[in-house]
């Protein structure tokens, strides 16, 4: 039903909320009788029964069966969080294990964001997600190979968008430290600041030349920066604790299950939302809300990692519609404020890619 424009009395909302907070506790209708009893509302069964009546013909309540209470519609679920949703304060012990997990130093944004996710999961109990944004006209602006021996150095690629990425290069014979080092001279020189479609063949055919008898470390090398723009411009969902779902009794029919189920999959579509929210605040998408339309009886709550104007990455929490939106919403905020005190501090930079020498991929180049 549409809801009606005219302001609710405090009364409504006071009810409104008690039923909210009611079923977000245990996932049951609510009834008059419960409220009267257990939220102390200073009105006979009577007025709050009409009262509930009156929400449900506003588009604020639903009455799932004849003789059931009520549950909150997705209307009523936007007006709790727009403007009813109480301040959760977190305790030391939830603000000091995310400090203590997202301020170990970590050189990518991508683990950064999976970790917090993993964070957020744990301390709420639903779905974490990691968003990474599409991004448009990425490209390397600066090129670093870290020497490691005879047949192993650390490709390191620092992207105009901040991000850092680090490939582990094995080769099948043997370079010398002058040879890295002259790499990362000629990378910087030919394609710092282009985009993959500017990397021409001609291109690649002078920084061949320039590598001389060392011109067979330039193809792979090519295929690795292709790979990562790929991978900076893409996009990337990522999801923790998708078994807590089936905690929750909105999903045990597996109809419902699927549905959620489904608002994950269905990557695209969160990637195109996030990639064009253009700002940093906390963003609530309720059931059938946004461009992701199979989230019936769900809600996905994300809020964006933004340094400098540009949106680096995200981080949510996918559940019930009925979720603990005051704790979602005050560990969202700490653990996104946590990040931004790290990226502002510069603890993503490529100075400190060395911490990843040993975990990065298994790239070969070299005959």
């Amino acid at each position: 039903m549409t809801a009606n424009n005219r302001e609710l009395s405090d009364r409504k909302k006071q009810i409104l909320k008690a039923i909210i907070d009611a079923h977000i506790a245990d996932g049951e209708p609510v009834g008059s009788k419960y409220l009267m009893e257990t939220k102390q509302i200073p009105c006979s069964s009577a007025t709050i029964r009409n009262e509930m009546a009156e929400l449900e013909a506003m588009g604020y309540l639903e009455q799932p069966h004849t003789s059931a209470g009520r549950v909150p519609s997705e209307l009523g679920y936007r007006f709790y969080v727009d403007s009813l949703v109480e301040h959760y304060a977190m305790t030391a012990k939830e603000i000091s294990e995310i400090n203590t997990l997202l301020k170990a130093k970590m050189a990518e944004l991508d683990q950064i964001l999976l970790t917090a996710s993993k964070v957020a999961s744990s301390l709420t109990n639903y779905t974490g997600i990691a968003i990474k944004p599409r991004m448009s006209h990425v490209n390397i602006k600066r090129f670093d190979a870290v020497f490691m021996d005879k047949r192993n150095f650390i490709l390191v690629l620092v992207a105009s968008n901040g991000q850092v990425k680090t490939k582990n290069i094995h080769l099948e014979v043997d370079v010398s430290s002058a040879v890295t080092d002259q790499l990362a001279v000629t990378l910087n020189e030919h394609l710092s600041c282009l985009s993959a479609d500017e990397i021409t063949l001609p291109i690649i055919m002078q920084l061949e030349e320039e590598m001389g008898d060392r011109a067979f470390l330039i193809s792979p090398i090519i295929k690795i920066i292709y790979d990562v723009m790929g991978e900076l411009d893409g996009g990337e969902l990522r999801v923790s604790g998708v078994d807590r779902l089936l905690e929750y009794p909105e999903f045990s029919n597996p109809d419902k299950i699927k549905s959620l189920l489904g608002a994950i999959e269905n990557e695209e579509a969160i990637l195109d939302m996030v990639s064009s929210d253009e700002g940093d605040g906390i963003n609530v998408v309720i059931g059938g809300e946004g461009s992701v339309k199979v989230m019936e009886h769900s809600a996905l709550v994300y809020k964006p990692i933004v340094k400098d104007g540009k949106t680096l990455g995200a981080i949510g929490l996918l559940g019930p519609a009925r979720m603990d939106y005051a704790k979602v919403l005050a560990t969202l905020e700490e653990i996104t404020d946590n990040i931004s005190t790290m990226l502002h501090g510069n603890v993503l930079t490529d100075g400190r890619a060395e911490d990843k020498h040993k975990n990065g991929g298994d790239n070969n180049a070299g005959e």
